[in-house]
């Protein structure tokens, strides 16, 4: 019989052989990855940390969780993802780390960010969430950073780091909180790493016939030396003055066909995070025009297809 500490384990190790033998700790749902990692890496009181505000909240939560304050940086139009001249004008001789997140599956900049960091003495944590499986130029997302947080989408997450102190530091903090997965998260989050290369190749292989087959819509843009995850397939519904992508989504739901925006309001517009003067015009833009369609693994040729004719039917109304 197969304890839960024997199906932790086994979800440790393969989730370091998947990011390159580093160490692993893995986490039960809400765990508050990102709080567990600044802690280790000693952010507290006084320190600023420098994060996109198009990303989860969970994101700049965590950075107040441990007393420090977020700041907000831009993203790039084509990745999604924070940018590493938005990074470097965020600093501050108060800036104690740099949260990344692969937005949708897209990898970050990772190499130019972190080359920022290091001029500046300063650790990224990569927020994966969505990325299980990207890569840049071949080197898996997860890998680039200090340390890195990964959700599974099956209720069990880890905490990835080259640093054994740092992972020693996450794995006691997360014994003392009880914050280690069931038995039952652990075998479901061992087997969604079973399946993660088929599962975003299949994911892969649906953007391919979205790319081909839209019409009217912005689709995804790939830098060069991504592997983007697909997560999920953001277009941009184009603007004219009015909530076009909202209505947009609503037609297509009427069609049948499920569509979100993710992130509706950036976390710097949020109550809890208001009153700093921050400009951040491509997060703005984003945020009126991207909605995610479907790229479910188990979505038929058919389906795929009444995706595609429901959008491009759409197309006049923009």
């Amino acid at each position: 019989m197969k304890t839960a500490q024997s199906e932790v384990t086994a979800f440790e190790e393969e989730f370091a052989d998947l990011l390159d033998g580093r160490h692993s700790v893995a986490l039960g749902a809400g765990a508050g990855a990102v709080q567990l990692v600044l802690a280790a890496l000693a952010v507290g009181v006084g320190d600023e940390v420098v994060v996109p505000s198009y990303a989860p909240e969970a994101v700049a939560r965590g950075v107040r969780l441990v007393g420090a304050e977020p700041v907000f940086a831009d993203i790039e139009p084509d990745s999604l993802c924070v940018g590493p001249e938005a990074v470097e004008a965020a600093l501050s001789p108060r800036t104690a780390a740099v949260v990344a997140v692969h937005a949708f599956g897209h990898p970050a900049a990772m190499e130019r960010i972190c080359e920022v960091a290091r001029r500046h003495g300063i650790p990224v944590v990569e927020e994966a969430s969505h990325a299980l499986g990207a890569k840049l130029h071949g080197r898996p997302v997860g890998t680039f950073g200090t340390a890195a947080v990964f959700g599974t989408g099956a209720g069990c997450g880890a905490v990835v780091t080259g640093d054994a102190r740092i992972a020693g530091t996450v794995r006691g903090a997360r014994d003392r909180a009880g914050r280690g997965p069931s038995a039952a998260e652990a075998a479901e989050g061992l087997e969604t790493l079973r399946r993660t290369a088929g599962l975003v190749a299949r994911r892969r292989a649906l953007a391919r016939v979205l790319d081909g087959g839209l019409r009217n819509l912005g689709t995804p843009r790939v830098a060069d030396g991504a592997h983007h995850a697909y997560h999920c397939y953001p277009v941009r519904v184009p603007g004219n003055g009015r909530p076009d992508r909202d209505a947009f989504a609503r037609a297509l739901a009427a069609r049948g066909v499920g569509a979100s925006a993710v992130w509706p309001t950036p976390v710097h517009r949020m109550r809890e995070y208001r009153g700093k003067d921050v400009r951040l015009p491509e997060t703005e833009r984003a945020v009126e025009q991207v909605l995610c369609l479907p790229v479910d693994p188990m979505l038929t040729e058919r389906g795929l297809g009444r995706i595609v004719s429901a959008c491009n039917s759409l197309g006049g109304l923009l």
